[in-house]
């Protein structure tokens, strides 16, 4: 990396610029890799953009928007079944809100550090912006490990939660949402103590339950939006899903329910994984099998080895990733860097043709380069990963209306969503060659929106 002594004064060119700028970015943000990946990835795309557009530049907005608005950090004290008092670290990254309340979601994992939440927040303002809807972004969560956890420990470490919490979120200030650990039950007992404790009944969380506000769609439409990005990016080119032979990493709902669209759409999903492995099942998961693997999965918290024993058109790969299966399109849906340089390389030889990021920020840097060296169509998490935070956000605005929509209005919306954000990375994503780099196109629209907000604001 070219080295710089002041990366906000730096007049080379912008290969430098942006050496100089994340020189600078990890020298003040010490040992957080997720968040440094998450920045050079926008970084790379922007840095141009930001050059033939000086405004951008002599304002140093993305100096400002690499900067949380602010970290709150807690500890939360709690009592398991058998008495012993437990202590986790709790975090909540509100990171920009220029144009709308902070937005983003609480994950409960053992994994969870600064540095996750802030890679996460980061990419949230991005995401949020390209929804089209008011909502700006933040990212939250603890390292409290839910599994093997009783309902009654969960329900008192999220109300011990909320008590510090409830003093920083607000409908109109920040409104946390679900994420890896944090379901419908966690949600449940965390909005019932917000409740308890501000006596108010208003949306500050999203994900609730349809019998006190939630919304129709809402637990299907990250995987959902992640099938229909797909579709949009296949239709530009005259092609779509049906007939495709899909791999899906992951088993929760994103996975099981992008599984569900792409099935909907005509496509053959052949994979599905988790932490223990992935099965290739060469006849299709179809719909029949996907209701047995979603009671697996939702239900009896089973692993996903046990679908090759249910099915014997299914072979179980124990510790393995389903990218050396040779597939049409890839959906990665399970979590941060679990593709590759060496899986991108695999994909693209086995003739892969569309990848869209249902998880966040699954690929690493060198994936994403090697597919788009290779012209592989490459849906970035911030626009493929949008369908959830969308809803998310339609949930908002049925709290504030006092009104509830049926699962087709929520759905065709966020049909419409799906669309206009895939037209926002056409319009800025068109390479000097005529190809089109979804990444590109994805950071820079999510950019430019937050960017004239807080121009607007002036120095704040």
């Amino acid at each position: 990396m070219t080295i710089c002594t002041d990366e906000r004064n730096c007049t080379n060119d912008v290969k430098t610029a942006i050496d100089c700028f994340m020189n600078g970015l990890i020298k003040r943000n010490p040992g957080e890799l997720e968040f440094h990946q998450a920045v050079q990835e926008v970084t790379e795309s922007l840095m141009p953009f930001i050059w033939n557009n000086r405004h951008y530049k002599d304002s140093q907005i993305l100096e400002r928007m690499t900067e949380p608005d602010r970290i709150i950090i807690f500890r939360v004290s709690w009592e398991d079944d058998q008495g012993n008092i437990r202590a986790n670290r709790a975090w909540r990254v509100q990171f920009n809100n220029s144009i709308g309340p902070y937005k983003g979601g609480m994950r409960f994992h053992p994994t969870v550090t600064l540095s996750v939440l802030k890679f996460l927040g980061f990419e949230q303002v991005f995401k949020n912006s390209l929804t089209g809807l008011p909502m700006g972004g933040a990212k939250g969560g603890s390292n409290f490990n839910p599994k093997g956890k009783s309902d009654r420990e969960i329900m008192r470490f999220c109300q011990s939660l909320m008590i510090e919490l409830h003093r920083h979120i607000g409908e109109d200030t920040d409104v946390p949402a679900g994420d890896i650990g944090v379901g419908g039950r966690e949600i449940s007992y965390m909005f019932g103590q917000y409740k308890r404790l501000e006596n108010r009944f208003v949306g500050t969380l999203t994900g609730k339950g349809l019998a006190f506000g939630g919304s129709l769609i809402r637990t299907e439409a990250t995987g959902y939006g992640a099938a229909y990005f797909m579709e949009n990016m296949l239709n530009h080119t005259g092609d779509s899903i049906t007939g495709k032979t899909v791999a899906v990493s992951g088993s929760g709902n994103v996975a099981l329910y992008c599984i569900k669209k792409v099935t909907d759409l005509g496509g053959k999903v052949i994979t599905a994984s988790d932490s223990s492995g992935f099965i290739h099942d060469p006849e299709g998961i179809t719909a029949e099998k996907l209701v047995w693997l979603r009671e697996l999965k939702e239900v009896k918290r089973g692993r996903i080895h046990e679908y090759a024993k249910q099915f014997k058109s299914a072979e179980f790969y124990e510790a393995k990733r389903p990218w050396d299966v040779k597939v049409d399109l890839a959906f990665p849906c399970a979590t941060q860097n679990e593709l590759n340089g060496e899986d991108a390389k695999q994909l693209v030889a086995n003739g892969v043709i569309g990848i869209a990021e249902g998880a966040n920020m699954p690929s690493t840097l060198k994936a994403i380069r090697i597919f788009l060296h290779a012209k592989v169509r490459f849906g970035p998490a911030k626009a493929a990963n949008a369908g959830g935070v969308a809803v998310s956000g339609l949930e908002q605005s049925q709290n504030a209306m006092r009104i509830a929509w049926s699962a087709d209005e929520v759905e065709t919306r966020l049909i419409d969503i799906m669309k206009n954000i895939h037209t926002q990375c056409l319009r800025y994503g068109e390479c000097d060659d005529g190809q089109l780099d979804y990444v590109k196109g994805a950071n820079i629209a999510g950019f430019v929106k937050v960017a004239d907000a807080m121009m607007a604001y002036g120095i704040v």
